[in-house]
């Protein structure tokens, strides 16, 4: 442990440096970091699906950073400093493992998820309903998935995967009957009632459906590109051929 304990010590003596010494690390606040924050974190969830493992490495290290700037001007406004910060999660991860650090008895996963999110209810924080921990800037499939993940800890919860399907279903035809009416208002609530179920059984399966999505999306960006390319080493461009033609370029990449 003593490589990692230096190296850590000697990114924090870098930030000490550049927040006294650096114009630009001078001026930030927690304000002017925060998009760069979430620009990061999808930096590493690209990686992350790329499976490209230098770059997981190089993202961990954006994001390192970040956390350590954040409890560095913690400490400058007398909020909280880096030990804290680093006390608080060892703690946190203490009190809810308890089949870890106590005598609690889990069976599987799902218990200990269960225990989880028990312990943290009673944790209280402000946030003392069942759902009052699900950040309300999250993207909206990840928050249909973490509150889907969330209320089956109390039960609330389809017993078959074939229960949820009937509910897709269900879905599909008042979806179908809201375009019928030709209500847009009716139409977007009914499709956010479609994708919430999809994303449901999605779970039930076992599939991560932002996953699943964003494999569609590159496959989609892969294959459009093709067609581009395509179209390019025939002289053409894309926006010039009809539809029927831009079909066969389609079909020709899938």
């Amino acid at each position: 442990m003593s490589e990692p304990t230096t190296a850590f010590n000697r990114l924090v003596q870098i930030m000490d440096e550049l927040r006294t010494q650096c114009p630009w690390d001078k001026k930030q606040t927690i304000e002017t970091l925060r998009h760069l924050t979430i620009e990061e974190t999808y930096e590493l969830a690209d990686a992350i699906t790329e499976k490209d493992w230098m770059g997981i490495k190089e993202e961990l290290g954006d994001l390192l950073l970040h956390i350590v700037f954040y409890a560095k001007i913690g400490s400058e406004q007398h909020q909280f400093t880096l030990d804290e910060v680093i006390n608080g999660i060892c703690e946190k991860l203490i009190v809810r493992h308890p089949h870890i650090y106590g005598d609690v008895v889990v069976n599987n996963e799902e218990d200990v998820k269960e225990n989880w999110e028990k312990i943290k209810l009673r944790e209280g924080k402000g946030k003392k309903t069942i759902l009052g921990g699900v950040p309300k800037s999250l993207p909206a499939m990840v928050k249909a998935i973490r509150l889907q993940e969330k209320s089956k800890t109390v039960g609330f919860e389809w017993d078959t995967k074939e229960q949820v399907w009937d509910k897709v279903k269900e879905e599909l035809n008042e979806l179908q009957e809201a375009v019928a009416s030709n209500d847009l208002d009716k139409m977007e609530d009914e499709m956010g009632d479609v994708l919430f179920s999809l994303v449901n059984f999605a779970r039930f399966l076992q599939v991560d459906a932002e996953n699943a999505l964003e494999r569609t999306n590159k496959k989609f960006m892969k294959r459009f590109n093709g067609m581009e390319a395509m179209a390019k080493a025939q002289n053409k461009a894309l926006h010039d051929m009809n539809l029927e033609e831009l079909d066969a370029l389609w079909n020709s990449m899938k």
